[in-house]
């Protein structure tokens, strides 16, 4: 055997559960938002934590050695505090917190990503639907302290990638905008706020309405931007100069996908963009790793659901009517791929 080939490649994958197990439970009892107002011992932690004095030391320094937590001194006088990564996303009390997707991926996903063989076989989803229970959206929807809190979530993922999107798209020439799928209205708060000339709108489903509402009103651009009920393959898209879709185009399948860019197309004028946010996987299908795996997860949670390549958003883009596409890299795994309307 080559002295050179080692398994700690395969291992550190294979074995990759221990340590998201590791982080989700430490999100899961609050561990970071009880660090915010400075360090604590292993003892102090152990307290304030209800942690058995057999797993906290292991835990805390298993949390260490992953970057995850720093740790002042050795031994039981040891202090520990967030670093500043976890400090500023994993914080509760942060604006920047994202643990609200680590809470739903602790409370749901980890356990329904053990089915994924099955699902390699029937291509079926893995999720509540499986046991015939509401599926994810169905039951959150249903309730209005739930949807908040995961709509959060699942914005706060991505506001650095939304915050990039002003710096790399020029909306100068445009007046009027719209997020399709819009969620809470953190896209639309970010892109008024960088864009004082613009109005526009957040277009969800009714239950979204007042959350959004009331999240536009506290970042201060209720003013310019509205939000409006409706089903974004129902209803026609309120008028705009440019639609966003923000992770809206992974969860369907490729039928539902040219629908809705189809629809995006006959609502803008000439001139006009189509700008969907995604884990754009790359063409070549070797490095997307982030979009390669969000695309198993739309197996495990959905009937169709699936990522994509800038080939195939062009393809679609251009069966719809657009007359160019473009894909710019916005932070992380993300990206923005843009259609224009001639």
């Amino acid at each position: 055997m080559d002295n050179h080939v080692t398994p700690e490649h395969i291992l550190q994958i294979g074995m990759g559960f221990w340590a998201s197990r590791t982080l989700l439970s430490a999100v899961e009892l609050g561990l970071f938002t009880e660090l915010s107002d400075g360090g604590l011992t292993g003892p102090q932690i152990g307290v304030r934590l209800d942690l058995h004095e057999r797993s906290r030391d292991d835990f805390l320094d298993a949390l260490v050695s992953l970057g995850l937590l720093a740790r002042d001194g050795d031994g039981v006088g040891a202090v520990y505090s967030n670093t500043q990564d976890t400090a500023v996303f994993l914080d509760k009390c942060s604006p920047a917190y994202l643990g609200g997707i680590l809470e739903m991926s602790s409370a749901r996903l980890y356990g329904f990503w053990g089915s994924l063989t099955e699902a390699l076989h029937n291509g079926l989803p893995q999720n509540e639907i499986k046991s015939g229970a509401p599926s994810l959206f169905a039951g959150i929807y249903a309730d209005p302290d739930r949807l908040e809190n995961f709509l959060a979530g699942m914005t706060g993922l991505q506001l650095g990638a939304f915050t990039a999107l002003t710096k790399q798209i020029d909306l100068d020439k445009h007046s009027t905008f719209c997020d399709i799928g819009g969620a809470n209205g953190d896209l639309a708060a970010i892109v008024a706020a960088a864009n004082p000339h613009l109005t526009g709108a957040v277009f969800d489903l009714p239950p979204v309405q007042p959350v959004a509402e009331a999240n536009l009103a506290r970042k201060g651009v209720a003013d310019r931007v509205t939000a409006v009920a409706g089903d974004f393959f129902v209803d026609d898209y309120p008028a705009a100069d440019v639609y966003f879709m923000g992770n809206i185009l992974h969860d369907w399948d490729e039928d539902a996908k040219l629908a809705l860019i189809e629809k995006a197309y006959a609502g803008l004028p000439s001139g006009g963009m189509l700008v969907a946010i995604e884990n754009v996987i790359d063409d070549a299908r070797r490095e997307g790793t982030f979009g390669l795996l969000m695309s198993l997860n739309m197996l495990i949670e959905t009937t169709g659901g699936f990522d994509y390549t800038p080939a195939q958003f062009d393809t679609w883009a251009r069966k719809a009517g657009f007359a160019r596409t473009e894909v710019r890299h916005l932070a992380g795994p993300t990206s923005a791929a843009i259609a224009v309307k001639s």
